[in-house]
């Protein structure tokens, strides 16, 4: 047992939550982002403008979004070149294979054959072909075997979670608004997961909301304390930033996660705030304003996605309009620092407790 221990600590394997749960997945998020995310953009804005050589850029950044992802997530791990760059190929299979769960796909597959190429590189005197012979053939077969009934699985749960909206819209809206903004402040990623459940329609909506809250929120309540530099860092950047202060008063976290329970059935209920762009716009909020880019994207040109579900393409109007503008900026830059003067109030917040250090 030693010996496999001491193996592994000479590998770089861990076998940890932190490894796998936030660093691989957060590195996942961003590959998306950098791949199927801005190629969405960038071929709706081709789309609406009528520039063909923009959409065919888009299109491009969109098709190589599960070897972004691997390699992401390799990177995550401190694989070695060789395992790195053999990634590719497993991202691309994992993606193609796992359908619309193919980011979940990708994130355990990948995962699997970034730790076994680990395990041989530079264990033999032919490394150039064992390290990425051994990533890309466990990655394969492991997508041809495992990465169907793990898309299944996702987008069935996914399925579930648009379906349980459009029936419980109340409380669907308070639950997913708040779980997911409340998983957009913790150091693991939204948007992630909300690719990985394929989270679009009502149900992204919701998400939106809940993101929104916790970065805008934390921006405006925080204004005194942080001045401009906080307010563009966490609300156009990320509310992650106020976690060690969370850590020291967990009570500062009140206000945004009551701002999202409110706002998030608003959404649901009231303005029917759909989000039917590419899923990972639903854990964005205002992060460089994709959560908002999603939801126009989703007007004018729905997501693969969210065009399964039977999204189709709308004309906006004012009404939607004015319901994105309250539910994204207006309603929690207004109901969070009402909710943090009333946590002042009882002392449970003080001066200097949402100082970015």
């Amino acid at each position: 047992m030693n010996k496999f221990q001491e193996f592994l600590k000479r590998k770089n394997i861990v076998f940890s939550g932190k490894r796998y749960g936030i660093d691989a997945l957060g590195a996942m998020a961003q590959g998306l982002f950098c791949s199927l995310l801005i190629g969405t953009i960038i071929r709706t804005l081709g789309s609406q403008l009528k520039i063909p050589f923009l959409v065919d850029i888009g299109t491009y950044a969109m098709a190589v979004s599960g070897p972004a992802m691997a390699v992401a997530i390799g990177y995550a791990l401190q694989a070695p070149p060789m395992v790195l760059f053999s990634l590719a190929a497993v991202g691309w299979a994992s993606n193609a294979e796992g359908g619309a769960g193919g980011p979940l796909a990708v994130l355990i597959i990948a995962i699997i054959a970034a730790e076994f190429g680990k395990a041989v590189s530079k264990e033999t005197k032919i490394d150039l072909l064992v390290t990425p012979a051994v990533t890309i053939i466990v990655g394969v077969a492991l997508a041809k075997l495992i990465a169907p009934p793990i898309g299944k699985a996702a987008s069935a749960f996914g399925i579930v979670i648009d379906n349980a909206t459009r029936l419980q819209p109340f409380w669907m809206g308070i639950a997913v608004s708040v779980l997911v903004g409340v998983a957009l402040t913790l150091p693991i990623s939204s948007a992630a997961i909300c690719s990985v459940l394929q989270l679009t329609g009502l149900a992204g909506g919701a998400a939106v909301a809940g993101c929104c809250a916790q970065m805008v929120g934390f921006a405006v309540m925080s204004f005194r304390e942080n001045r401009w530099g906080g307010l563009v860092s966490q609300g156009l950047g990320t509310s992650m930033l106020q976690m060690p202060n969370i850590i020291r008063n967990p009570r500062i976290w009140i206000p945004p996660i009551v701002a999202s329970a409110i706002t998030g059935p608003l959404a649901t209920c009231l303005f029917r705030l759909e989000m039917n762009g590419a899923p990972i716009n639903s854990g964005m909020g205002t992060c460089g304003l994709c959560g908002q880019i999603g939801i126009w994207t989703g007007w004018v040109e729905p997501s693969a996605e969210a065009a399964a579900k039977g999204a189709v393409a709308i004309t906006p109007s004012g009404f939607d309009w004015l319901g994105l503008v309250l539910i994204c900026f207006v309603l929690p830059a207004v109901l969070c620092p009402l909710l943090n003067a009333v946590c002042r109030k009882l002392g449970w917040v003080k001066d200097g407790d949402l100082k970015l250090s």
